[in-house]
C-alpha cells in the first residue's frame, strides 16, 4: 500500500487590494516575499514545496504533524507580523491540510488529498486552518489544539468529510478544544444537520434554514434581516450556505467585525471583515459598522443550530 502524505495548500486572501493600493510591480514583489517565506516554513518542518501558485503555495510533508506544526508557525508569525502593516496592505492566510495517497506527475501531484485540501483552503476563510481528521488522526493534545466542525460537504465527493478547526491561537478558549481520541465520524450525525442560523437585533429576530440562503443583512426593506441604523449600509453583509458551513461575507461601506462566544474566561475570538468573509461558527455577534469597543455600534447576535431532516426538506424560514 503507497503510502500516506499530508498535503498542505496555504493562500494569501486580500491581495487585490494590495494590487490596486500598490500597483502591479511592487504587489507582486510583496506577494512574491511572503509565498517565499511560506514555502520557507514548510521546507524548515521537513515539507516540501511541489508548487508556488501565484498567492498560494502547495506543500507535501510525510507525516501530519510536521505539516500541522508547519502551517501553526505560519499564522502565528503572520498574524503577529501584519498588524503593524495599514489595513488595506494586510493578506491574510487560509490553510487547507488533508492526508492521503498521491502520485506525482511532471513535478505536480493528484489525489484526492490534493483537492481535498485545496477545497478547504478555499472556504476556510482568513487566518483559519482546516484540516481533515485523517490529518490531525494521531496528533496528541501538546501537539496542538482543534475543533470539530462536523461533516463537511466538499465539492466533487460524494460523502461528507469530517472537518476540524487548528486553533492556533494562543488563547482560545479550552471548551472548544477537541483530541484526537475523540474524533468525530460522519455518521453520528443521524438525521440532524448543521442547517439552521437564528439572528437577533434589538426586538428584531428571525431564523433561516440553508435552503433560504443567501440572506442579506442591511439598512433597506430588501434585506431580509432589516438593521435600521445609519451606520449600517442598504446592503451591509451576506450569509451565504456554502460547501456545507456559513458563510459570513462583508460588502458594506464601514466593515463588519465578528466575534465567537467564548467560555467567559478568555477573550472570545474576533475577526475584521472589510471585503472579505469568514465561516461562522457556533455562536457569537456581529457588530456592523464599526467594532466592539464602540458600545453604541448595532450588534446583531446569531446562533447555528441542529435542523431536522424534515425541517430542511420544507425550506425557508423557521
Amino acid at each position: 500500500m503507497a503510502a500516506s502524505t499530508t498535503v498542505v495548500f496555504a493562500d494569501l486572501t486580500g491581495s487585490t487590494g494590495v494590487f490596486e493600493s500598490l500597483g502591479n510591480a511592487r504587489a507582486t514583489q510583496a506577494i512574491t516575499r511572503l509565498t517565499t517565506w511560506i514555502a520557507e516554513v514548510c521546507q524548515a518542518h521537513s515539507g516540501r514545496v511541489v508548487k508556488m501558485l501565484g498567492d498560494g503555495v502547495l506543500a507535501v510533508f510525510p507525516v501530519s504533524n510536521q505539516g500541522i506544526a508547519a502551517v501553526v508557525e505560519m499564522q502565528r508569525v503572520h498574524h503577529k507580523r501584519i498588524q503593524s502593516w495599514p489595513e488595506n496592505l494586510r493578506m491574510h492566510l487560509q490553510v487547507g491540510v488533508a492526508c492521503g495517497e498521491i502520485v506525482e506527475v511532471n513535478g505536480d501531484c493528484y489525489g484526492d488529498a490534493v483537492n481535498v485540501a485545496s477545497r478547504l483552503s478555499d472556504i476556510s476563510g482568513p487566518d483559519q486552518i482546516w484540516a481533515t481528521d485523517t490529518a490531525i488522526l494521531g496528533l496528541s493534545s501538546k501537539d496542538v489544539r482543534f475543533r470539530s466542525l462536523g461533516a463537511v460537504n466538499l465539492k466533487g465527493k460524494t460523502e461528507a468529510s469530517v472537518v476540524y478547526r487548528v486553533e492556533w491561537q494562543t488563547d482560545v478558549a479550552s471548551e472548544f478544544l477537541t483530541i484526537s481520541g475523540v474524533l468525530e465520524p460522519a455518521a453520528a450525525h443521524g438525521d440532524k444537520l448543521p442547517g439552521q442560523i437564528s439572528l437577533s437585533w434589538l426586538d428584531v429576530n428571525a431564523s433561516f434554514a440553508t435552503s433560504a440562503l443567501p440572506v442579506h443583512i442591511g439598512r433597506v426593506a430588501e434585506a431580509e434581516f432589516v438593521v435600521n441604523d445609519p451606520r449600517v449600509s442598504r446592503m451591509h453583509a451576506r450569509i451565504e450556505w456554502r460547501q456545507g458551513a456559513f458563510v459570513l461575507k462583508d460588502v458594506s461601506s464601514y466593515g463588519t467585525w465578528v466575534r465567537f462566544t467564548s467560555n467567559g474566561t478568555e477573550a472570545p475570538t474576533e475577526l475584521a471583515l472589510r471585503r472579505q468573509e469568514c465561516v461562522l461558527l457556533g455562536a457569537g455577534e456581529m457588530a456592523l459598522g464599526a467594532p466592539f469597543n464602540d458600545f453604541t455600534v448595532p450588534t446583531v447576535a446569531f446562533q447555528l443550530s441542529a435542523l431536522t431532516a424534515a425541517l430542511a426538506q420544507r425550506g425557508g424560514r423557521a
